[in-house]
């Protein structure tokens, strides 16, 4: 049920044993999206909240669509982060436009990860655009960060910045094929590290289906987390997609769920999954703001004829696994 900030801070203070009493036990007892209204409609949301308390939330779509809020509930449709598509995109599909993309802030400027491609293709490729300000506009475009073709067995969308303790930077992406891949980037342009080209596997599914892809990696209490979605995305009801989760104590893994098998042997603890009306959720992105940690998705409204809308709850770690409150 929608909940405010007071009672979502409310619950963040409950002892362990009552969290713990939150984890569902089945679909059904998922909790509901908060409250959102506005511009609602999103796949694959990022968003990070500005020094002067705006958020900003950038998605699929166009030259990547953008939405901003002053409260976290009330949504607005501003402009694509870029007016011009950059034309190497072209490359990679005929009617380019930009796909899950990844926000973030460091070394005083902010940095926008996206990937390019077509339904179905790993001719694919991940793009990196750099903004002192973060607003629609003002993104200049620093052009391929890595790409995969036909021949690869992987597939470059689905981009994640992660910037560890000691000051090393990541990018986890991928999308079906062989699943999750990791490599290191270089914080001076975002771009792969040239003295270290190694691609880790995270994440995988070698027997059944290839369906995982949108990794997410957070470090609490000692572990790093990877999030990722899985099963297939985009079907409107029928769609079938849901939020796991591993960890691991190192950031380019094993992640293991929490009945430790290892996320790269079809391992995943859930996170969210289909329940009532909410339908799907996935593309999933983790904030940190005021009152704790956010997990961002969209869902397919079974009471909107399957539109995809924006998710929004809380999470908390006190188990040492986050749960979806």
């Amino acid at each position: 049920m929608p909940r405010t900030l007071r009672t979502r801070t409310a619950l963040l203070a409950l002892p362990a044993a009552a969290l713990l009493a939150l984890i569902p036990s089945t679909a059904s007892a998922y909790p509901y999206p908060g409250r959102v209204t506005g511009d609602t409609i999103v796949h694959d949301p990022t968003m990070m909240r500005t020094s002067s308390g705006q958020y900003l939330l950038y998605a699929t779509g166009g030259g990547i669509s953008h939405k901003t809020s002053s409260d976290r509930i009330a949504f607005r449709n501003g402009s694509d982060a870029f007016s011009s598509k950059p034309s190497w995109w072209r490359n990679y599909s005929s009617v380019p436009e930009a796909w899950a993309p990844d926000i973030s802030f460091h070394n005083g400027k902010y940095w926008l990860y996206y990937s390019v491609s077509k339904f179905g293709s790993n001719t694919s490729a991940i793009g990196l655009a750099t903004s002192s300000t973060g607003q629609p506009g003002s993104w200049s475009d620093q052009g391929i960060v890595y790409s995969s073709s036909s021949s690869s067995d992987f597939n470059a969308i689905d981009p994640n910045l992660f910037v560890n303790d000691d000051g090393k930077w990541w990018l986890s992406f991928g999308s079906w094929w062989t699943g999750i891949k990791m490599i290191q980037i270089n914080p001076a342009t975002g771009k792969q590290l040239s003295s270290h080209t190694t691609r880790y596997s995270l994440a995988s599914r070698p027997t059944g289906t290839k369906a995982v892809e949108a990794p997410f990696i957070v470090k609490r209490g000692g572990y790093y987390y990877l999030f990722a979605s899985y099963d297939t995305c985009c079907n409107g009801t029928s769609s079938t997609y849901k939020v796991k989760v591993g960890r691991a104590s190192s950031v380019t893994g094993p992640y293991r769920d929490r009945n430790g098998v290892d996320m790269r042997n079809n391992g995943g603890t859930p996170v969210l999954e289909s329940h009532g009306s909410i339908i799907g959720p996935g593309g999933q992105s983790i904030m940190k703001d005021v009152d704790g940690d956010l997990i961002v998705y969209h869902y397919y409204d079974g009471n909107d004829a399957g539109k995809p809308k924006l998710g929004i709850n809380l999470l908390n770690w006190s188990s040492g696994w986050p749960v979806a409150y």
